[in-house]
């Protein structure tokens, strides 16, 4: 087969989605298949050249640290990207993995030239844009009346002005839907989205994932508690919130923060005077995930947004417990987990919780009593077993 991705942002910008879209390609690739992704250029000093075979389109930054990009959904782009799949081969499926722009110019694609589409919901739209702006109901109704324009005849005739009602505009040209966790794809189905929906974790590289193992040592290394955070440095991931609970909880640990974005600043100033605190920037795949391993918890701080949440399943699989705020990822995962009360709470309440929590970590990680994440997960993890069940939903979709 030969499958076109479509998505939002470059695959080497930073992201989850991005990483199980990279992750992807590589296995489709493994067993066979031809992979071309369409998504926005970069810019900035991280910008790199296409891959062999890619889909560079035209776009402008849309972030301060020029990170992020945008594409135009229209005729030029259209244009744009038929003349640079000709030189492809034949396309048999489209597969959109994005929620905005590349959602749009990913259905435009498919119904311009009659390919089935298998879209893969990545976002909790209405949480998302309601963490960043307190004017979300009027953005909302922005982008319904921008999905409506751009996709006009595939998912315009879906009415209403929420978030629901644009993940139903973008799921009514696909021929199939699927979402990286249970908790998502039922909200997916409750709110009429698409039904059914088909769960397709995000996974880890399996070969990465054998080498960072095989490199772990045996024994936990002596010291006190190792926490990780790592992710993305912007409101919806509540690293400040994090932060402010970890100095107030005073618990003798290390932590290490991996990533960046706008609030890395803010969150400096938080932690400042605090020599136990550890700013590493972005790391390559690997060094994440070594960094995860050697870790006596990760942190995950999010809560609503995620639609996964693939830190805490890729700590699961190298053995490491989580700190979970989101208490849909908790059951999610089974086990394996110390769970933040207060989720349902004021931002106050979900700090109390948290300083409680890092406490409760701290101590069971120092008497040797942290919990254990469970096989089945790590197991079922694993990018080669998530790509056959893509591949599954790729046969029933061509029929």
């Amino acid at each position: 087969m030969h499958i076109v991705f479509f998505g939002d942002q470059h695959l080497e910008s930073l992201g989850g989605a991005q990483v199980s879209m990279r992750l992807q390609r590589e296995y489709l690739e493994r067993a066979g298949h031809t992979v071309t992704v369409v998504a926005p250029k970069m810019h900035g000093p991280r910008a790199v050249a296409p891959a062999l075979g890619d889909v560079d389109l035209p776009s402008v930054p849309i972030t301060v640290d020029r990170e992020y990009a945008m594409s135009w959904p229209g005729r030029r782009t259209d244009r744009f990207v038929d003349r640079a799949l000709t030189r492809r081969p034949p396309v048999d499926l489209v597969h959109v993995q994005a929620d905005f722009w590349g959602a749009f110019i990913g259905h435009r694609y498919a119904a311009r030239h009659g390919i089935p589409v298998v879209h893969t919901m990545h976002n909790r739209v209405d949480v998302g844009i309601a963490a960043v702006t307190p004017l979300h109901r009027p953005a909302l109704a922005v982008l319904n009346a921008w999905r409506r324009r751009a996709l006009r005849g595939i998912g315009s005739a879906v009415p209403g002005h929420d978030g629901w009602a644009f993940l139903r505009g973008l799921a009514a040209g696909a021929s199939a839907v699927t979402a990286p966790s249970t908790h998502f794809a039922r909200r997916l189905e409750e709110h009429a989205v698409f039904s059914p929906v088909d769960v397709v974790w995000n996974g880890i590289d399996d070969d990465v994932r054998d080498a960072t193992l095989a490199d772990a040592p045996a024994v936990r290394t002596p010291g006190r508690p190792r926490f990780v955070w790592l992710g993305r440095m912007s409101p919806e991931k509540r690293l400040l919130p994090f932060l402010e609970a970890f100095v107030e909880s005073g618990v003798d640990a290390e932590l290490e923060i991996i990533g960046g974005g706008a609030q890395r600043g803010a969150a400096e100033k938080i932690v400042a005077g605090h020599g136990n605190v550890r700013f590493a920037g972005r790391l390559t795949y690997p060094q994440t995930l070594a960094r995860i391993a050697a870790a006596d918890a990760l942190v995950q701080t999010s809560i609503g947004f995620e639609t996964q949440g693939m830190t805490p399943f890729e700590a699961a699989t190298l053995g490491t417990p989580s700190v979970i705020s989101d208490p849909d990822i908790a059951a999610e995962l089974g086990g394996g987990l110390w769970a933040v009360p207060g989720a349902a709470g004021t931002e106050e309440q979900r700090k109390a919780g948290l300083v409680e929590t890092l406490r409760r970590a701290a101590s069971d990680i120092s008497a040797g009593t942290a919990p254990a994440p469970m096989r089945e997960v790590s197991e079922a993890f694993r990018q080669s077993s998530r790509t056959a069940a893509m591949i599954e939903v790729y046969g029933r979709v061509l029929g």
